[in-house]
């Protein structure tokens, strides 16, 4: 069933890169009765929490673990713009639910748009020996806070598809317990959480809709909080079709983040039509931003090659996020994909250089 969901962008945060202090000024200056400091970022930086609603079925959420994914933050900052213009979509889910929602667990990461902490930790690896405060942050909120459902919001990279022809624009993930991935009740619990989620949406963003590996990774935290007993709900915001500023991501990735409140409040710890999940595809990593195919170099000897391109986001010093295109692979290349390909047959290669060098900014045109 195709739901109609009164999307609007949050004005106040127009742009993927979100500073840590434009958002807890907005945080403190709209929120402020429903916002706790819960502790600070290794470099000292405030880390918040905001509760929403008195319902008995507790929910805990964190986006920005790792820096440089501020979908699940962007798409928070809109839910709470949608509820505030359409009260009635929310005040019964707030009703049934309490959702705890840790915006920016890494701010010291979010502010350089680095995936990993001040200390280059790691975050969604370090459960185990919690080397990093931010996450004996997490941990003490989580293991002592008696939460039904744990939200655990990322992003992914633009290299996975569905079906190797269309993106993951929204993955999913009921995490594994253990290393043999053994289908328990709280995974259950979570796969029934995905299958409404997906049930409600393959309708408006058809074939973009994955789920992630179940691998286990034993130092991660989502595995190790479905492990203690919580199901947890990972959620992966990818790309979409020529939006490398992922603002169509950003808008599905609300939708899925109201949608899976909403299947919590229904579902109540319930495994219904949890067999769902299992029909959706899985992760393909089939693709790279841009191939320049049939190249031929300025060698002394016949040579032709694909040339893949990689965009690589670098943050600016006027903090604007800017998309970098890197040499990533060269070579026959006939076997994978990209969301933009160039036929450079009987074209010339203009260079200083005879070949391009992987890992290093593209620096040629094709004329």
């Amino acid at each position: 069933m195709n739901y109609s969901f009164p999307y609007s962008k949050n004005s106040n945060f127009p742009e993927r890169y979100i500073s840590p202090e434009k958002l807890f000024s907005y945080l403190q200056d709209n929120y402020s009765n429903q916002i706790t400091e819960i502790g600070k970022s290794g470099l000292g930086k405030p880390i918040y929490m905001m509760t929403l609603g008195n319902g008995n079925i507790r929910v805990a959420a964190w986006s920005q673990m790792h820096g440089n994914e501020s979908t699940a933050t962007l798409a928070m900052l809109d839910l709470l713009a949608i509820t505030e213009k359409h009260p009635e979509l929310t005040d019964k889910l707030f009703s049934l639910i309490q959702l705890d929602f840790i915006f920016m667990l890494n701010p010291d990461g979010s502010e350089t748009w680095s995936r990993r902490n001040a200390f280059d930790i790691d975050l969604n690896r370090d459960f185990i020996r919690t080397s990093s405060s931010e996450m004996r942050l997490l941990k003490s909120i989580i293991l002592n806070g008696n939460y039904s459902y744990l939200l655990n919001l990322h992003d992914q990279r633009t290299i996975f598809t569905t079906d190797g022809v269309h993106p993951a624009t929204l993955s999913f993930l009921a995490s594994s317990e253990n290393i043999e991935r053994d289908v328990t009740e709280n995974r259950k619990k979570s796969m029934a959480v995905i299958a409404a989620i997906y049930l409600q949406m393959k309708h408006v963003l058809p074939n973009r809709i994955a789920k992630y590996t179940d691998e286990f990774y034993p130092t991660s935290s989502g595995d190790n909080f479905m492990k203690s007993g919580i199901p947890s709900i990972l959620i992966e915001g990818g790309f979409y079709e020529n939006d490398l500023d992922r603002n169509k991501t950003r808008e599905f990735y609300t939708q899925a983040l109201y949608f899976a409140l909403k299947a919590m409040s229904v579902l109540k710890g319930d495994t219904l039509s949890y067999e769902t999940y299992l029909d959706i595809p899985q992760n393909k990593e089939t693709h790279f931003d841009l191939i320049y195919r049939n190249v031929k170099l300025n060698t002394e000897f016949e040579c032709i090659m694909d040339i893949a391109v990689q965009y690589r986001e670098i943050l600016d010093e006027n903090y604007k996020l800017t998309y970098q295109p890197y040499v990533i692979e060269v070579g026959d290349l006939n076997h994978k994909k990209a969301w933009q390909e160039l036929d450079c047959t009987n074209k010339k290669f203009v260079s200083i250089k005879k070949f391009p060098k992987l890992d290093s900014l593209v620096d040629f045109k094709i004329e």
